[in-house]
């Protein structure tokens, strides 16, 4: 007898969790034609899941005005589907949620960095851990993010399962003759006409952007004459950078003003030329539950310079320099030797390709209805 599974897909949308709604949800729709799928968006993203087969539809929620019934409508509206499994993509369960449910976990960072004596956020704490508490089962994305579950929480190991994310096939798609021309394009309207180290990814303070700032600097110091890199500029990609004066300050206080650019989020496909166009990829993340950005970048072709903690040696093998995230200086010694030696430089991007087959979708997809019918078959 199929199931019927609902999916929570609200946040679509969202910065890497939306990479992962999307593209789970589209594996699975490559291979189950037999369970009923609903997948529960925002009116205006029905359009994100376009073309899937006769199991799946696509449910429009309207979030409602109200803060009480935003708060309380979500569990109701669910719960009209009497589902045989529920899955929330990300750890924000809604109280009063049905069951049985699964949670993704990709990462800990509200629990981890939390901030102190802030209300919202020890509510939205709160939330977190009493989702955890009545799933049925936990999936997290590294073995690094189950450990923190493990230690952090308590949670027992038989409640939690890894289950590995994936590049978004955009990053690992072959080249087509059309791009080029789309990159020189792009390259004008952004007028970049410079070698430039790229960054992109969220700016929370996790993040370790204002080291990424003041290595950057000390780099471009000992490159002023350099033949082909004396006009290296560093470019950030993602949040608005007034959210984050911890990274202005960095700009400022390291006198790169005019060599550091910030350019907010940009729409995937121009994200893909910004990699593929970039001399090096760096992200020294002093956290993170997997790390999707050193593997989009791998998959576009180029070096990656990244942190030695959390999931990411996990994530990039050996495929990646490694720096020690606290470490200014150690941050621009990684840069520089993927910008310098050339023999670095090849089996960076030689073994990145290698790295990146290691992470797929339908393997994801797989595990994922192995989870579903099992949380289904113990009700």
């Amino acid at each position: 007898m199929p199931l019927r599974i609902v999916i929570d897909g609200r946040h679509i949308r969202d910065f890497g969790i939306g990479t992962y709604i999307r593209n789970a949800v589209r594996a699975l729709a490559r291979i189950d034609r037999e369970d009923d799928f609903f997948v529960v968006v925002g009116p205006s993203d029905v359009g994100e899941l376009a073309n899937l087969p006769a199991n799946f539809r696509v449910v429009p929620y309207s979030t409602p005005n109200n803060s009480l019934m935003r708060f309380l409508g979500v569990p109701g509206f669910l719960g009209r589907f009497r589902a045989n499994v529920y899955h929330i993509p990300l750890n924000a369960v809604p109280f009063g949620m049905p069951g049985p449910y699964v949670v993704t976990v990709h990462d800990m960072s509200s629990l981890l960095f939390q901030r102190r004596g802030d209300l919202r956020q020890s509510l939205r704490l709160r939330q977190y851990r009493h989702g955890l508490v009545g799933a049925k089962q936990i999936i997290a994305v590294s073995e690094a993010t189950r450990r923190d579950l493990q230690n952090t929480l308590g949670i027992r190991p038989n409640r939690i399962r890894m289950i590995y994310n994936a590049p978004d096939p955009i990053f690992t798609a072959p080249v087509r003759r059309m791009e080029l021309d789309e990159r020189s394009r792009i390259m004008e309207r952004y007028q970049i006409n410079y070698p430039y180290l790229l960054y992109a990814g969220n700016i929370r303070p996790q993040k370790n952007v204002p080291r990424v700032i003041e290595a950057f600097a000390v780099l471009k110091g000992e490159l002023g004459s350099h033949p082909v890199y004396s006009d290296l500029r560093l470019i950030i990609i993602g949040d608005e950078i007034s959210k984050y004066p911890a990274v202005r300050h960095a700009v400022i206080q390291s006198r790169v003003e005019q060599c550091v650019r910030f350019l907010g989020f940009v729409p995937i496909h121009t994200l893909r030329i910004f990699y593929k166009s970039a001399a090096v990829f760096v992200f020294p993340s002093l956290y993170e539950g997997f790390g999707l950005p050193p593997l989009e970048a791998m998959a576009s072709g180029i070096p990656v310079v990244t942190s030695n903690v959390s999931s990411l040696p996990e994530v990039v093998g050996d495929a990646a320099i490694m720096v020690d995230p606290e470490s200014v200086f150690e941050i621009a010694r990684g840069m520089r030797e993927a910008l310098l030696d050339e023999s670095v430089r090849f089996r960076c991007v030689e073994r990145g390709y290698a790295q990146v087959q290691r992470f797929s979708w339908d393997r994801n997809a797989g595990q994922l209805l192995e989870t579903y019918r099992a949380v289904a078959s113990a009700g």
